[in-house]
């Protein structure tokens, strides 16, 4: 008997209660008999389904999880302040947990940052890449840069990023200066290069470029101080309309830098 891999104890004749086996060959050419057709099992293809959909459904959860920390973060600091928010009501108000917080960011201040580079620093690129790509006169420039910030950022709840940078800035010095180099210069820049283009063309008057500057950032500033003082009071006697005052404030400002028509 020569075990599990041979067949010597076929005709070994000590193994006497085994039947005589024969093997049996098929003829030569002849077609090996099918295997057993395979049924589908519906649980086992759910099943297959399911494993494949859950990885894609969590790396898309993951995507957005950096997002969706921005956007209950930028709530927060709106309503409580930089000093007031705590890092375990972000995490709760997006629906992770505060170890799944600083794995993205991993200070409040960090978490600052990004909220501003979210929410501003992309509103002023849309703006270098619209001066950049614009072809019509300057001060039809300088009227869609305006209708651009009110969409992306005067109208929305990042208006009150400001706000926390003018109320806590002595409390947290490096947040303002991170503002100022952040979301201050790279304005000025914009709108001095756009300005310049103006004075280049022969389309304004040569005057003190960053005085002008000033000058278009000031009324962007009122209308935000404006709203967020008078949206507690119960009537206004002196309402405003946002669009219109932004309008208002940019033809006052166009009158003084536009070259009168030559008679």
């Amino acid at each position: 008997m020569t075990g599990f891999g041979g067949d010597s104890y076929i005709n070994d004749p000590r193994v006497s209660y085994l039947p005589r086996l024969k093997r049996v060959q098929p003829p030569v050419g002849a077609a090996l008999p099918a295997d057993p057709p395979t049924t589908s099992c519906p649980l086992s293809d759910a099943m297959a389904v399911l494993s494949q959909a859950l990885p894609r459904g969590r790396q898309r959860r993951k995507a957005a999880r950096p997002q969706e920390l921005l956007e209950a973060a930028l709530d927060l600091f709106v309503e409580k302040g930089l000093a007031a928010t705590r890092a375990e009501e972000v995490a709760h108000r997006a629906g992770v947990s505060k170890g799944t917080l600083y794995l993205y960011y991993p200070s409040k201040d960090e978490l600052f940052k990004a909220v501003v580079r979210a929410h501003l620093i992309d509103a002023i690129s849309a703006g270098d890449e619209l001066a950049d790509q614009f072809e019509g006169s300057t001060s039809e420039l300088l009227r869609l840069l305006a209708e651009t910030w009110w969409t992306k950022v005067g109208s929305s709840k990042a208006a009150g990023l400001l706000l926390l940078i003018m109320s806590e800035a002595r409390a947290f010095p490096d947040v303002a200066q991170f503002y100022l180099d952040e979301v201050v210069a790279p304005s000025h820049t914009l709108l001095s290069r756009v300005i310049e283009r103006g004075i280049r063309r022969g389309e304004f008057r040569n005057m003190d470029v960053t005085s002008v500057v000033h000058g278009l950032i000031a009324p962007a500033q009122f209308l935000i101080l404006y709203r967020q003082c008078t949206s507690v009071c119960s009537s206004n006697p002196a309402p405003l309309d946002p669009q219109r005052f932004m309008h208002t404030q940019i033809d006052l400002i166009l009158k003084g830098l536009e070259r009168a028509p030559q008679s």
